[in-house]
């Protein structure tokens, strides 16, 4: 993962870099523009560093190497559930939070519970029912 971490820590130093030539060029006067590059920054260095992290923690994998084999990366790339309904309904949670912000906030407060409801579904699916390990 050496590629996507280098990507990621040197974008987050020029979004900085970008963010405050733009707030001396508007004169820190227009607030969303540079705290949405100095945001941006940050999270450029938090994915470069969660990057560097689990990169070192795996090791090389065959796209990081120059003599590797292309069926060297061929077989299982992670653990995927294809009957899973959750994501679904944190979908549906986040639409009706959308709309409660559009319509009203009684709406989101439903949004936000059943996003809760979702989140705690999709997290715990492997530790009850048919699929418990």
């Amino acid at each position: 993962m050496r590629v996507e971490t280098k990507l990621f820590i040197y974008l987050a130093p020029f979004f900085a870099l970008v963010g405050t030539v733009y707030g001396v060029l508007v004169e820190w006067q227009e607030p969303v523009g540079f705290l949405g590059l100095f945001l941006t920054a940050g999270l450029a260095g938090m994915i470069g560093f969660y990057l560097g992290f689990t990169g070192k923690r795996v090791g090389l994998r065959p796209e990081d190497r120059l003599d590797a084999e292309i069926h060297e990366g061929s077989g299982e790339q992670g653990h995927f559930s294809p009957w899973s309904w959750w994501p679904l309904v944190l979908g549906l949670a986040s639409a009706t939070g959308f709309l409660g912000l559009a319509i009203g906030w009684w709406i989101l407060y439903i949004g936000a519970g059943l996003a809760v409801v979702a989140l705690v579904g999709w997290v715990y699916e492997y530790s009850r029912g048919d699929h418990a390990h």
